[in-house]
């Protein structure tokens, strides 16, 4: 436990988690904003509180979940190319449907809609941070106790941040599209394989990953820039 602790991988890893997680749980702090909005003010931090509360229980077991599922063969392979699509998600603007969000007056009401929103917007986090955490549950619940009270009490703050050094947000995809490699690579059906006949992949499959998103990413986001519209006479 000890050894683990002060290993430079552990804390690395545990860095891959938190950023991660802050990169993909801008929309969620945004829901829970809007989910409290209607609340009295005093009930607006209690609703925050005690939804973002359960959010981090319902995340932790979520992604122990799927941490023990990726031991299955095929499955990294799997959950590798949905990486990869989230990542290149990243990079490209979306449609605004923030609006869709109902406001509750009552403190469980919003509790409840910061939960259900928490759980279905949760999909690409889960996937990126069980893929992180390679296996440790240690370094996967550390990882998200911390990250997720810094994303819902910091979201004002993350937004302003990611809007003005869009780097930010670039390097985010890089790292999940480098994970996405890593897990393509260590998927117990092909482990084998590539130990014995291909060990450079170990290296290069995170690389092209990284490379792949970032590439893929920013020409659709090219491609979804509106175009100059025509002056109206």
């Amino acid at each position: 436990m000890l050894e683990t602790l002060v290993s430079p991988e552990f804390w690395i890893g545990l860095g891959v988690i938190i950023w991660v997680n802050i990169i993909l749980s801008g929309d969620n702090a945004v829901v829970i904003a809007l989910a409290a909005r209607s609340l009295p003010k005093h009930q607006q931090k209690q609703a925050i509180f005690w939804g973002a509360g359960a959010a981090v229980v319902l995340r932790i077991a979520l992604t122990i979940v799927a941490v023990k599922l990726l031991e299955f063969p095929y499955l990294k392979l799997a959950g590798g190319a949905a990486l990869l699509w989230i990542a290149v998600k990243l990079l490209v603007p979306q449609d605004e449907d923030d609006g869709e969000v109902a406001a509750s007056t009552q403190l469980w009401g919003a509790v409840k809609t910061i939960l259900i929103a928490d759980l279905i917007m949760s999909t690409d986090n889960v996937i990126a941070v069980a893929a992180a955490a390679k296996g440790s549950i240690l370094l996967l619940v550390l990882g998200l106790v911390i990250s997720i009270p810094l994303v819902i009490f910091g979201a004002t703050l993350l937004m302003v941040l990611m809007e003005r050094y869009p780097i930010i947000i670039t390097l985010g995809a890089a790292v999940l599209g480098w994970t996405a490699g890593e897990m393509g690579v260590t998927d117990p059906a092909v482990a084998d394989w590539v130990k014995a006949n291909a060990h450079w992949l170990d290296w290069i499959a995170p690389v092209v990953g990284a490379v792949l998103v970032v590439v893929v990413g920013k020409a659709l986001a090219r491609r979804k820039e509106p175009k100059g519209e025509a002056s109206v006479p």
